[in-house]
């Protein structure tokens, strides 16, 4: 089942700006990094100092004209609260918004750099949009202050995070600094990375645990500018990609494979390793019904049992060579068994899902289980519980 990441709600008072703080349903001293959860306000003025507060509560107007005397970021009447633990992270948004920036625990944080983007991709699952966000740096540098330093792993992504320029390179500046033991992810279209000044600033920033996932769909160029929709698409990001080569940058390359992709799957794979062989990782993806994809479904889908052989000639050409290869977003039963040593639960935990049938099977524990949009666009014809014996291994 998916997880809610936002809820609503009333706010009080009329705050002008984004709120971030760290949860809590204790009350604290030191106060300001803080949101608090109360199930009950009994006395507005002794919430004073928080960040923030959140309660399902209704108030009357006499407790509303009280909150707003205190000062306090409230949002009341607030539709759940169920999802949230202490040390998780919200923002609070004046039309009454509660979004979870941050999970304690989670492997799959990340932080959304932007909704804009230089691409317009056929498949994607974020579909940009033009606004000027970039005042949103602040918001990201905030967020950084409140993660627990402690955290495995954190994703940037979008939209296309370079678009931001200098300001990434603050970001990751900061994520160096706050979070030395966290590895970070930058989901990146790659073509920025053409100006060899940001790939030279990145790698100046030496952040000990960087990689950059940079999506490759074509060996051919008319292919992959045709699915990202940008002309010159992939002459930009190849060039990008030997920049971040070039200048010490960790590089994984992303393959989305799908009824455009998977027919040349095994060409694309020798065309890595000619051309890429510098690359730490390189990631088969299934396709996630969502966004674009789901207009352009007719176009797009194809049950991932049909190209199995493509999957797996691809898989072990890099492999043989010794390329780190992994396949992402596949389910374990349409997956020929000698490919599952590749396979990876990789999908977010928050739109992770699994069918009633998979209940049954021997293997769902290691599997990755469903997009959980997917389950309503595009779930293969040949899902069905693995039932074996410890012999047949």
């Amino acid at each position: 089942m998916s997880l809610k990441l936002q809820t609503y709600g009333t706010t009080l008072p009329r705050f002008p700006h984004v709120v971030i703080g760290r949860i809590t349903s204790k009350l604290l001293e030191p106060r300001r990094d803080h949101v608090l959860i109360a199930d009950q306000i009994e006395v507005p003025s002794a919430l004073s100092g928080y960040a923030g507060v959140l309660t399902l509560e209704r108030l009357e107007a006499e407790r509303q004209r009280a909150l707003e005397d205190a000062g306090v970021p409230t949002v009341f009447g607030v539709k759940g609260l169920d999802h949230l633990k202490d040390g998780d992270v919200v923002s609070l948004h004046p039309g009454g918004y509660v979004r979870t920036l941050y999970r304690v625990g989670s492997r799959h944080n990340a932080l959304f750099a932007t909704d804009r983007c230089n691409s317009f991709c056929l498949m994607c699952s974020q579909p940009p949009r033009p606004v000027d966000d970039r005042d949103r740096v602040h918001e990201h540098l905030r967020l950084l202050e409140l993660i627990d330093p402690s955290t495995s792993e954190l994703g940037i992504t979008g939209g296309e995070p370079t678009l931001m320029k200098g300001d990434l390179l603050r970001i990751v500046e900061r994520c160096k600094e706050l979070l030395p033991e966290t590895s970070l992810h930058i989901l990146s279209n790659g073509r920025l990375f053409y100006y060899g000044s940001l790939a030279r600033g990145l790698g100046l920033i030496g952040h000990p645990d960087l990689m950059i996932g940079v999506p490759l769909y074509s060996d051919l160029d008319f292919e992959h500018d045709f699915i990202v929709q940008a002309a010159g698409a992939f002459d930009e990001t190849m060039i990008g990609l030997q920049n971040l080569g070039r200048f010490g940058v960790p590089v994984e390359i992303r393959v989305v494979i799908h009824r455009l992709t998977y027919g040349r799957l095994l060409d694309l794979a020798e065309f890595i390793y000619r051309n890429l062989s510098f690359a730490a990782h390189v990631a088969l993806m299934g396709l996630e019904m969502m966004g674009f994809a789901v207009p352009n479904r007719e176009e797009l889908w194809i049950d991932p049992f049909e190209y199995r052989e493509e999957l797996r000639a691809a898989t072990r050409f890099l492999a043989a060579r010794g390329m780190r290869v992994s396949i992402y977003n596949h389910q374990l039963c349409i997956v020929p068994r000698d490919l599952w040593r590749f396979c990876r639960q990789s999908i977010s935990d928050w739109k992770n899902d699994y069918l009633p049938e998979c209940s049954g099977c021997l293997v769902r524990d290691s599997c990755g289980g469903f997009f959980s949009s997917s389950l309503q666009h595009g779930v293969s014809r040949h899902i069905a519980p693995v039932v074996f014996t410890a012999d047949d291994v």
